[in-house]
């Protein structure tokens, strides 16, 4: 492995040259960055995936609707893993267009699933050309969420929030093919705001401070940071064939999951049940019929041993809906997550909104 690493160093230097170049443009204003009507939080990260992003989005979007209401509020994300191109607006019903998983992306089509009656969703590559589709599609909407844009700096934003996975922080990443940096640690200088994720909840003081050092090698003077920890909340059943007080602690699951990083999870569900099998697929992985009858096939096997459930991710359980005719028999459970700060949840609110 430290071989490998060696050899694609000259790789990585050339990643990180082409990445520095990029953004020199744009700060020194030759690309050129578009101010939009609405006011743009971006929250994104400086790794490839599995930072918490959708909760987080989620969290936010639950704050401002608070503040602004209704219809004022949009998410917009590139909508990774769908078999689509370019600007699908999720609310807008047309001809020949279902919305699933499948046209928006997994991530999206949770966003929509819970959201979607009180908030616009979108997708599309050019998000300039994104914001300006929801503005005629919607012309209420006040306040834009850009889903992992860290990167994309061609659209103003009025709140950079950089997340980083405290048990991968940025700070100890190298740049790709060497590691999962997308771009430079020093991109944290973008930063408005640095969540800290997926902390555990005992993290001390001491933890904070000595985590803090670390993330303001990089950032500008005085750029907050928090502390966020996800909050596993009681399975639901995919459908309405089964009752939540089914699925009790200390059972047998299969466990169903295509998203980046899975560490966190096991660790929660292996105080809670029995893993008697794990199906892992890749990040914003495309079920197909035969990954589920493959999965069927080994719950009916062990359900004759022991009574056990199939449990999968609220990300998951969105991609599984529309497979409803061979899978509403069976016992299909998904696992809602929440972001909870560590005592500073108030703090961050009003950072937040003192922007508006």
């Amino acid at each position: 492995m430290k071989l490998l690493k060696f050899l694609l160093f000259p790789f990585a230097f050339i990643y990180q040259v082409i990445t520095q170049v990029r953004n020199l443009l744009y700060d020194y204003q030759i690309f050129k960055t578009t101010i939009t009507k609405p006011l743009v939080i971006s929250i994104g990260n400086l790794t490839v995936g599995g930072t918490g992003k959708t909760p987080h989005v989620e969290y936010l979007i639950a704050l401002l609707l608070e503040k602004f209401g209704n219809q004022s509020l949009a998410t917009l994300s590139r909508g990774y893993g769908r078999k689509t191109k370019g600007i699908i607006i999720a609310n807008q019903k047309k001809i020949n267009q279902e919305i699933s998983a499948q046209t928006i992306g997994d991530e999206p089509m949770q966003l929509f699933s819970k959201f979607g009656k009180g908030i616009t969703v979108c997708v599309g590559e050019d998000r300039v050309k994104a914001v300006e589709a929801m503005l005629a599609y919607k012309p209420t909407i006040q306040v834009v969420i850009l889903d992992d844009a860290y990167q994309h700096r061609a659209i103003h934003r009025n709140i950079n929030i950089l997340l980083t996975d405290y048990y991968q922080p940025f700070y100890s990443d190298c740049l790709l093919p060497v590691g999962r940096l997308r771009e430079s640690r020093q991109g944290a200088e973008r930063a408005d705001a640095v969540i800290v994720s997926k902390c555990p909840n005992n993290l001390t003081t001491a933890d904070k401070s000595n985590i803090a050092l670390q993330i303001e090698r990089y950032t500008r003077p005085q750029t907050p940071i928090f502390f966020s920890t996800l909050v596993y909340q009681s399975p639901i059943p995919l459908f309405e064939n089964y009752e939540i007080s089914n699925l009790k602690e200390g059972s047998n699951i299969i466990l169903l999951t295509g998203i980046a990083k899975t560490f966190a999870l096991l660790n929660y569900l292996k105080t809670k049940y029995q893993i008697v099998k794990h199906f892992e697929f890749a990040d914003h992985f495309s079920y197909q019929e035969t990954h589920l009858k493959e999965i069927i096939s080994y719950y009916l096997v062990e359900n004759q041993k022991n009574t056990c459930y199939i449990l999968t991710t609220e990300k998951d359980s969105v991609k599984l809906l529309p497979f409803q005719k061979i899978l509403q028999a069976y016992p299909i459970f998904y696992l809602p997550i929440e972001v909870q700060f560590l005592q500073e949840e108030e703090t961050f609110n009003n950072f937040v909104l003192s922007k508006f």
